[in-house]
């Protein structure tokens, strides 16, 4: 009777104690309820300094979290090409870990220049699987600026000049990046369009163009994509800096769009306590005393968002209610990653992770010219290959900006050419040119001696006496990732090739009728030469499987089926921004500020191109294969549709080659007549079709009322105007295969 007392008692006590425990248990731990619920309860236990420490950074890529209540620190890391090398706490020196050396993807012009949204959902996996197993928050990408003008230093890092292929593209990056339970931070929002003045420059352009060019990639990712969080940008709009900008992220991000997630500032973004309060911004993080200058280590304190902002609540200067909302998306953001306990472990610098880079990269090396069927390369009938240029062996992951990286491993061009044609074919190489011999960036140290005294003849001399006899000459070259070329901070000079190249590829077209040439670059480039080579490949930066990606599109292993994601112009001032004198903008009497109007409004890329009558070096959307595809007569639903029905119009594409191949189907729409001026016309449609010799596939499109509809500024909303329309059916925006008509009643 004792023992079953005793036993009972110690059973009340052990549920009385589990009871206890359950109810003290806060809700925002339990992962079973909802989210909205558990933000509030983690919230109404946060003290006032908790809140403010939240909303800044710790260190360079760190913002606190809260100990105290076991609320995990948020940690980011750049992108969007791979896992940026480890910093110290609050230095930009190296941390020298062992164990962070990545995969390499190819940046993202290569990804937009596939054409392929399942390779941007395998892009956006593998690279959140690398920013997961590095127990990262939030991953500092992708970026989805216009390619407006050709001498930006950062367009690498985007997805092109069309709004609606980098729509398409970016949003199952993000989903990709996100199954992984990392934040993607689409970036840089907005008009961030240049690198040139970036910190002052304001930008002044209508409505129009705003929302039918500038910010429809970013409204996708968040209302398709569902982002989790995005980067203000440096550059001003409405005379207010994007990071702190009430029309940009209160009136439309948040307000309009719905935007539920975290606003993050560039890093130095931040210039206004106030601003930065009312104005939308989230979490401030920089790289000094304040965010913007250099001053004490350790400082963040003093950042604009922080001790100034808790001063002026408790001087009752300002109320709680932006806080409280700045922290919810916090929580929001941190629930949705670090605490969630079914995040995925991820993997990184796999081999599949190499494989997928490798991938992207063939897929998205764009043939642009290929007169005689120079290319394949027959390996059977060539004995000696000369391959000439300095991108050939230097290391493009290091370098560019914040996309820098230490990549586990880099496959140069003519490695990869070596180990393909091992024992097949002599190689032999010569340096060409000198550009770059620099060989560190941020701490990351490339190992490699690129020093060469030698003259510009006697380098050109060395070329020539190699090529003469050789089979095939390939000439690799093109930009690099050095201040002033592809990367952050500066823009290009000119589009003209740098570094003495043109001269080269001018004297091996003399003693050689078969060069190649392999433009490396993330941006246009003149080809005064293009009649004289018959052979030209876009190769992009290609990542850590660059060498093995571009042998195999040379010698026929795998089909080239990229396409360009921008128009390549024969002239600088054939581009809008430079004819009509906008770039780069003109700078106030007595101030730092520097206005840059965007005279072209809408008429960017091809849609200039079309409306000045203007021929592209190479047009948008273009790019070459080893096969031939027929394009049959297409088909349409109905001639008449209302704003409230769709049409389907069905086009058969055929292989008539003897390759296996694949072909990117553009659909583009023509409004007839419009009481707004409009392009000529505009992608509205895509489909990437993978044909065997011989095999026909039907390509289908529905076209809505978003297919038809512009942007009316009076009205401040979209319209689809009744009237005539036109299809445009084509390979690339010049390259049209097929029309058909029909009328929106």
């Amino acid at each position: 009777m004792k023992k079953q007392l005793l036993s009972g008692v110690c059973i009340f006590l052990f549920i009385s104690t589990l009871q206890a425990h359950c109810e003290r248990t806060p809700i925002y731990l339990d992962e079973t309820q909802p989210i909205e619920q558990r933000i509030e309860d983690a919230l109404s236990r946060m003290t006032l300094e908790e809140k403010i420490a939240m909303i800044h950074a710790q260190a360079k890529f760190s913002s606190p979290g809260v100990a105290r209540l076991g609320i995990p620190e948020i940690w980011c890391t750049d992108g969007p090409h791979g896992i940026r090398p480890e910093v110290l706490w609050d230095e930009w020196e190296q941390a020298k870990w062992t164990n962070d050396s990545c995969t390499a993807f190819p940046a993202l012009t290569c990804l937009a220049a596939t054409w392929d949204p399942q390779i941007s959902l395998l892009y956006g996996k593998s690279i959140g699987e690398e920013a997961r197993y590095r127990n990262k928050s939030i991953l500092l990408g992708p970026g989805v600026n216009i390619y407006r003008t050709p001498l930006n230093g950062r367009n690498f890092e985007y997805m092109g000049e069309d709004p609606y292929l980098a729509s398409k593209m970016v949003v199952p990056y993000i989903q990709g990046v996100q199954s992984n339970g990392v934040a993607a931070c689409v970036k840089h929002y907005a008009l961030n369009n240049n690198e040139k003045n970036r910190h002052t420059t304001n930008v002044i352009v209508d409505d129009r163009a705003l929302h039918e060019i500038y910010l429809p990639a970013f409204k996708a990712a968040v209302q398709e994509g569902n982002v989790w969080s995005i980067m203000g940008s440096y550059n001003l709009y409405k005379n207010q800096h994007c990071c702190h900008n009430q029309y940009l992220l209160n009136d439309i991000l948040k307000k309009e769009w719905g935007f539920d997630g975290v606003v993050i500032s560039d890093w130095g973004g931040v210039h206004d306590t106030d601003q930065a309060i009312t104005n939308g911004l989230d979490l401030e993080f920089g790289s000094w005393t304040n965010g913007l200058t250099n001053g004490t280590s350790n400082a963040y304190n003093n950042y604009y968002m922080a001790d100034p902002y808790l001063k002026r609540i408790k001087l009752e200067q300002v109320g709680t209610k932006e806080l409280d909302d700045k922290i919810r998306r916090i929580l929001r953001l941190i629930f949705r990653t670090t605490m969630n306990r079914n995040r995925p472990y991820g993997s990184f610098a796999t081999p599949e992770h190499f494989m997928a880079a490798r991938s992207i990269g063939e897929q998205g090396i764009v043939l642009l010219q290929n007169k005689n069927n120079v290319l394949p390369i027959n390996i059977a009938k060539t004995k000696k290959i000369a391959v000439i240029g300095e991108n050939a062996i230097k290391m493009m992951t290091v370098g560019g900006g914040s996309s820098s990286l230490k990549a586990l491993h880099e496959i140069s061009p003519l490695e990869g050419i070596k180990s393909r044609l091992k024992n097949k074919v002599e190689i032999v190489y010569a340096r060409g040119y000198v550009g770059d011999s620099s060989n560190e960036y941020n701490g990351v140290i490339t190992r490699q001696n690129l020093k060469d005294n030698r003259s510009a003849k006697e380098l050109i001399d060395e070329a020539i006496k190699i090529s003469q006899d050789a089979d095939y000459v390939i000439f690799i070259g093109g930009l690099n990732k050095s201040a002033g070329q592809d990367c952050e901070d500066a823009d290009r000079k000119g589009i003209e090739l740098p570094y003495n190249q043109d001269k080269v590829i001018e004297a091996l077209s003399t003693v050689n009728k078969n060069v190649i040439v392999v433009n490396i670059s993330g941006n246009a480039i003149a080809m005064p030469w293009v009649k004289k080579v018959p052979a030209i490949i876009q190769a992009w930066f290609l990542g850590s499987e660059a060498g093995n990606a571009l042998a195999s599109i040379l010698v026929g292993d795998v089909n080239p089926s990229g396409k360009l994601p921008f128009t390549f112009p024969a002239k600088l001032e054939h581009v809008g921004a430079h004819k009509l004198n906008s770039y780069p903008g003109v700078k106030r009497e007595n101030s730092s500020i520097i206005d840059e109007r965007y005279n072209e409004s809408i008429y960017v890329g091809y849609r200039w191109m079309e409306k000045e009558h203007i021929k592209p070096l190479f047009a948008f959307g273009h790019g070459l294969s080893y096969t031939t595809f027929k394009y049959g007569k297409p088909s349409i639903s109905t001639t008449q549709m209302t704003t409230s029905d769709t049409l389907t119009i069905t086009i058969p594409i055929t292989n008539i080659g003897k390759r296996e191949g694949a072909e990117v189907v553009q659909l583009y729409i023509a409004d007839k007549k419009s009481s707004l001026p409009r392009p000529i016309k505009e992608l509205k449609g895509f489909q990437k079709v993978q044909l065997a010799p011989g095999e026909t596939q039907y390509v289908s499109f529905i076209v809505d009322q978003n297919s038809l509809s512009y942007f009316n500024d009076t009205l401040h909303k979209w319209i689809a105007e009744a009237g005539e329309f036109e299809a445009i059916i084509g390979s690339s925006s010049e390259e049209i295969k097929a029309r058909i008509n029909f009328e929106l009643k």
